[in-house]
């Protein structure tokens, strides 16, 4: 049993991962501001302070009366258009939140922590599936924010033995029976058909003149409760300093390795939905690649990890049964 904190626990990814970590018997504190995480996804059994993170005094206090031995650091502002037009509090949150965060953790003692990261601190890559060793050349300032406190994490290593793991992934989706995707605004694909559906309005995707066998862009998916065991694996992979992990930072991709087209996705919701599904060719969005697809096998290999719900069908049809479910989300 492991008391674990989970930053953005109230949000979508953080909040199925509490639900695993739960499953697995650890004892769980949730901190969440609620700014775009609701109160009722924190799963029964788990702990919810309303917070912020970047509040050095206040997290130190917590992971002392919590007795915390490991983080799980979901929360960050993570919009790339919101990003472009006020990268002022995406540095001011993500980084230097992040390193009060850190500071924290190092005054209290706590020395293992696990950044549920991004692979848009690759920005646009030279080739595909992406490797670990990439270039991470950020095309937006959330992904540049990202790679910053990916970096405060390995020099945190160097000097004062933090043992950390960053995850790095595209795109989440599906639901697990009691949790779902409710954003607003929402900017994923996903959820994004299936609520043009429910409105009854046609759904916009930006470009298929791209050079890929649809025109459509490619992306890689994960199932959240995929993202969620792989979060639980890097929390063990950090609990002894051995010669794997010395006291250093581990990074892994992660993701199904082949992606998926927009167009594959939506004839994926109509099979799962059982209707066909009105949509519009826009404009190419300005830094769209046409494929984005990342190479798990460090995870796999280091890790253990494999995506076991790796089909879209899985992840459409999860969120669709969430979303008929629960119709309100979770009316906050």
């Amino acid at each position: 049993m492991t008391r674990i904190l989970v930053t953005g626990g109230a949000g979508y990814v953080g909040s199925v991962s509490v639900e695993s970590f739960l499953a697995a018997g650890h004892v769980v504190v949730v901190l969440d501001d609620l700014s775009t995480g609701h109160r009722r996804a924190v799963p029964d059994g788990a702990k919810l302070i309303v917070g912020d993170y970047g509040d050095q005094a206040a997290m130190t206090r917590l992971l002392a009366d919590d007795e915390i031995e490991v983080i799980l650091h979901c929360a960050a502002r993570s919009l790339v258009g919101e990003s472009l037009q006020d990268p002022a509090r995406y540095f001011r949150d993500n980084v230097s939140g992040g390193i009060s965060l850190l500071e924290a953790a190092r005054e209290i003692g706590v020395a293992r922590f696990v950044l549920s990261s991004t692979a848009a601190v690759y920005g646009m890559p030279a080739r595909t599936p992406i490797p670990e060793d990439a270039e991470t050349r950020p095309i937006n300032p959330y992904g540049e924010t990202k790679r910053a406190f990916e970096g405060a994490l390995a020099w945190y290593g160097r000097a004062y033995g933090l043992r950390s793991v960053s995850l790095r992934y595209f795109n989440v989706a599906g639901a697990t029976e009691a949790l779902g995707e409710d954003h607003d605004p929402e900017t994923h694909l996903i959820p994004a058909i299936l609520a043009a559906v429910e409105a009854g309005r046609p759904l916009t995707l930006f470009g298929d003149d791209y050079p890929t066998p649809d025109g459509t862009c490619i992306r890689d998916y994960i199932h959240v409760a995929d993202l969620a065991d792989a979060h639980l694996r890097a929390i063990e992979a950090t609990a002894a300093a051995d010669a794997q992990m010395g006291n250093g930072a581990l990074v892994f991709n992660l993701g199904n390795g082949d992606g998926f087209s927009n167009l594959e996705v939506i004839h994926a919701a109509e099979s799962v939905i059982g209707r066909p599904i009105d949509y519009e060719i826009g404009p190419r969005r300005p830094g769209d690649p046409p494929v984005l697809v990342a190479s798990a096998e460090r995870a796999a290999t280091t890790l253990g990890w494999r995506p076991q719900r790796p089909s879209l069908d899985e992840m459409v049809g999860s969120a669709w049964a969430w979303r008929r479910a629960h119709p309100s989300g979770y009316e906050d």
